[in-house]
């Protein structure tokens, strides 16, 4: 009983392009468009960030840092253009994009 109720809870979830846990999907863009990783942390590091690592998720660059406050947070930034779309910490939205 438990089971099916675990199951249906998830099935009836809203679905978003970004949930509680800070995950995004950007919609997708040519590789060869891609902003590079480099040029990506440069511009996190002019705006005050301190970058730990970067990857892709999503279709999004997915970056794992420090923010220009110091908080240690996972953000999403648009793969063409680098534009910050949403930032978590510990599943807590910081900052989203607007539509």
């Amino acid at each position: 009983m438990i089971r099916i109720l675990c199951i249906a809870a998830f099935l009836t979830a809203p679905l978003s392009s970004a949930n509680a846990t800070g995950r995004m999907t950007c919609a997708p863009v040519d590789p060869v468009n891609w902003i590079i990783q480099e040029d990506l942390t440069n511009k996190l590091i002019s705006s005050g960030w301190s970058v730990r690592f970067i990857k892709e998720d999503g279709s999004c660059w997915e970056v794992y840092g420090t923010d220009e406050e110091g908080r240690h947070v996972e953000g999403y930034f648009h793969p063409e253009t680098g534009e910050k779309l949403l930032v978590g910490q510990r599943g807590r939205i910081l900052f989203r994009a607007q539509d």
